[in-house]
Parts: C-alpha cells; sequence; structure tokens
C-alpha cells in the first residue's frame, strides 16, 4: 500500500504502518497536552497505541485463521480507520469465510474478557459514549473500545467483518456471486448512512463510509470477474504478440524495445524459451538510473513470476493476480515455454470488451413473440 512503511514481521506476516497512523498518534497526543498538560498528552499517546495493539491482534484473528485453511496473509497495514489484512484469497466454502470474519472481532471480545476479569472493572453500555469524555481511566476506557470494536466490525457493511458474515451465510444458499452482489449493496447502503451521521461532526466516520461504499463496490467487481473467468479460456485474454528479452540482454536494449514498441512488461526467457522473469517499465526507468544501460536485465527484472498453464482457465491466472504480488502473470506450454503474459491492464481491458459484447447481443436478441 503506498505511503506505508514495514515494521517488520510478525508471525510470518510483514506489518505495515501508513504515514497517516503517525499522524494521527502525534494529533491525538498534542491535543490533549493543549487541553489538559504534558501527563495528559503521554497517557493519550499511549491509549490510541494501545487501541492500535488491539486492532493489530484483531487482524491476526482473521490471518491466523485463514492460515488454518491454507490461505496465507502477505501484509498487514495499520491506518487511522483500523487496520486491513491483504488476505491471498477468501475460500470458496462459506462456512470457512464465516469463520475468518468472526475471529477478528472475536480476539477483540476476548482482550475486553481478559481485561475485565484481570483488573476488576465492570462494564456497561453507556460506557461506550464515555470514551473521548475523559471520565474514564485507561484499562476501562480500552475496555470500553475493544466493545466497540466488535460492534462496529459486525455492522453489516461489506467488505467489514460484519458484511463477510452476511456474504457467507447468503452464499450458503444463494451462491457466492448473488451472495456478494447483495451484500455489497447493503454495504454501500450502510455506509452512506455512516457518512451522512459523520456530517454531523465525525470527519473519521466520512473517511470510514468512503472506505467500504468503494472497498464493496470493489470486492463485488472481483467477485463478478472471477465468477464469469471460470468459464473463459486462458488463451482468450492472454497478451500472445509480444517482445521477449534473452536473458544476456542489457537495460539499453530493453530500452530500445520499450521505445519502439507500446509494450510495458517484458518477460525475460532462458534458451529454453522458459520464463526467468519480468522487466517492468518502472523495473527499466530505475534500473537505467542507478546502474546504467549496459546492466544486466536478469540482476533487475522481477523474479518469482507466478504462471499458469495455457489449457486453464482465466479464472487461475485471476486468483494470482488477485494476491496483488504481482501485476504480471505468465501463460506457459505444456512444456513450461512462455507464450504470453497476462497483466492486471491487459485484463481489465478484456472484461470490458466482454461486457460491451454481451450488452450488445442483449441488444439485438429478437424477441420472442407470444
Amino acid at each position: 500500500m503506498n505511503w506505508s512503511f514495514s515494521i517488520g514481521k510478525i508471525a510470518g506476516t510483514e506489518v505495515r504502518i501508513h504515514f497517516l497512523f503517525l499522524v494521527l498518534v502525534a494529533w491525538y497526543g498534542i491535543s490533549a497536552g493543549i487541553q489538559r498538560g504534558q501527563t495528559a498528552a503521554i497517557e493519550a499517546t499511549l491509549f490510541i497505541l494501545a487501541v492500535f495493539a488491539c486492532v493489530l491482534l484483531h487482524e491476526y484473528g482473521h490471518v491466523l485463521t485463514a492460515r488454518r485453511y491454507g490461505i496465507d496473509t502477505r501484509d498487514i497495514t495499520l491506518l487511522p480507520i483500523g487496520g486491513v489484512a491483504n488476505i491471498e484469497r477468501m475460500p470458496d466454502r462459506p462456512s470457512q469465510e464465516l469463520v475468518i470474519a468472526v475471529a477478528g472481532p472475536a480476539v477483540n471480545l476476548v482482550i475486553a474478557g481478559v481485561l475485565l476479569v484481570l483488573f476488576g472493572r465492570s462494564f456497561t453500555p453507556e460506557r461506550i459514549a464515555e470514551i473521548e469524555q475523559g471520565r474514564l481511566d485507561f484499562v476501562t476506557q480500552l475496555i470500553s473500545v475493544n466493545i466497540a470494536l466488535v460492534l462496529f466490525n459486525l455492522l453489516p457493511a461489506f467488505p467489514m467483518d460484519g458484511g463477510r458474515v452476511l456474504r457467507a451465510l447468503l452464499a450458503m444458499r444463494l451462491g457466492r456471486l448473488r451472495a456478494t452482489q447483495i451484500a455489497a449493496i447493503i454495504g454501500q447502503i450502510v455506509a452512506f448512512g455512516l457518512g451522512f451521521l459523520g456530517l454531523f461532526g465525525s470527519p473519521l466516520l466520512i473517511f470510514i463510509a468512503i472506505f467500504i461504499f468503494i472497498a464493496a463496490a470493489g470486492e463485488r467487481q472481483m467477485v463478478e470477474m472471477s465468477e464469469v473467468s471460470r468459464s473463459v479460456p486462458m488463451m482468450d485474454a492472454t497478451i500472445t504478440n509480444l517482445v521477449k528479452l534473452d536473458t544476456q540482454a542489457t537495460v539499453g536494449q530493453a530500452v530500445q524495445a520499450l521505445l519502439s514498441t507500446t509494450q510495458t512488461e517484458f518477460p525475460v526467457v532462458d534458451g529454453a524459451g522458459r520464463l526467468r522473469g519480468v522487466l517492468t517499465r518502472d523495473g527499466m526507468i530505475r534500473a537505467l538510473s542507478e546502474s546504467g544501460p549496459d546492466a544486466p536485465v536478469i540482476d533487475v527484472m522481477e523474479r518469482d513470476i507466478p504462471i499458469v498453464g495455457s489449457r486453464a482457465p482465466l479464472a487461475k491466472a485471476i486468483e494470482k493476480l488477485q494476491t496483488g504480488a504481482t501485476k504480471v502473470v505468465g501463460v506457459v506450454d505444456d512444456d513450461q515455454r512462455i507464450v504470453g503474459i497476462l497483466t492486471v491492464e491487459n485484463l481489465a481491458e478484456f472484461m470490458l470488451v466482454r461486457r460491451a459484447t454481451e450488452a450488445h447481443a442483449t441488444r439485438t436478441q429478437p424477441a420472442v413473440g407470444h
């Protein structure tokens, strides 16, 4: 995610922090300091960090549960509005998605319960409304925040946890595609409601509403694309007319290919025609600046490019692109020789053309008389 930096790996998953998160921490501490002095500033800063530690544990609830089903998570990013776990994919079985979705709020519920027992605190729903008023001690505030996180995350606002629970329950009867469409519509309605409430003094709620609205539309489109592509042959969307670079080629030679074609991703292949990596336009320009035109492309290319067989359905390539780890997939024949590539941009263009073709076919279909 742009504007974020890594703070290392925890339990095999990279943890990243968005710079706006640091701005939020600083703003929270400074505001408290101006109003109530230095001690209040320190307490406020520690409190907001404790809250986001709970958010991080919430995300690890999702991550570790998904890992039980063989699904990895590339990274977790802490944002001012919460955390985002980049899980590679959601499971096809609705029951597994349901378990993964409730795992995060369950962690917050456990945290609240442990704090209640350890510190002998009591909790009533009214305490949630008192969080911002400064009348609660540190521990009681933290308990209240965790309960609030449980309640908020279980709102049926897809793709939040509650929305995923709704999608999973609907999918058990309606199938994944129809369930996603319904959950996304409900999620956007909830987002509109949150945004409206945010107009009465909560800018953060407006940002959350915008995030939910956009994310719901994006995930709906992704699932629709995945479902449609199950019946589409790989080669229908593959770029086959392309320039390939030999492993002995230099960055200067790659630049000449870039300038003489409209291609922006160049497969690097060995003598047997097997894919060794991909040199992208951005990587090429960076290498030209840092290493010069004589640098071998094999030293500056992107490695570990996923490959799929040319006989596979298009859905297999989409699964690999949806992980976010790469924007290019190599397409190979039965002998593992490269026959083409599929990129995110090329896939989007293919789906636009397909939708337009289907829309035209629908309009020109003759009416059936009675």
